[in-house]
């Protein structure tokens, strides 16, 4: 029963983070360069501190349980898709880590074009590895149900 409350944990975390990088993708960095130069500072720490509070706690509960399919893993579920889960995990972190805050970071004194649209073209990457993702657990999900 721990292996499917794994699964369970990893595909709706991964679910749950592919639903809101879709809503971040498409609709709230879009508008970012509608906020004003004047409040965009106070916005972009805000938005910044905020999302942390909400991703956070999901990213943590995706990787655990991520890691932990390695170890107990449903007997429906391949080694190699959890081992291809945490390869897009890794591109999910690092890119969060090296790319995503480097560049919120560049936008946490003043709004700029440049880094504003690589933060929103960077943020595909993210994107599409959330999505693969979630097909990925969803197929895992309807083995298990097999």
């Amino acid at each position: 029963i721990l292996e499917i409350l794994l699964l369970l944990l990893q595909a709706s975390s991964t679910w749950f983070m592919t639903g809101l990088i879709w809503f971040v993708q498409v609709v709230h960095y879009p508008l970012y360069d509608r906020i004003g130069l004047a409040q965009f500072q106070l916005y972009e720490r805000d938005h910044c501190a905020l999302t942390t509070m909400v991703v956070a706690p999901m990213m943590v509960a995706e990787l655990l349980s991520g890691v932990m399919l390695l170890i107990a893993r449903p007997k429906a579920v391949g080694s190699a898709e959890v081992v291809l889960g945490l390869v897009l995990l890794a591109v999910i972190w690092l890119s969060t880590l090296f790319i995503a805050d480097s560049l919120h970071g560049a936008l946490a004194s003043s709004f700029q074009v440049g880094p504003y649209r690589a933060l929103i073209a960077w943020n595909w990457l993210r994107t599409v590895a959330w999505s693969l993702r979630s097909l990925l657990v969803t197929f895992m999900c309807y083995r298990c149900m097999q």
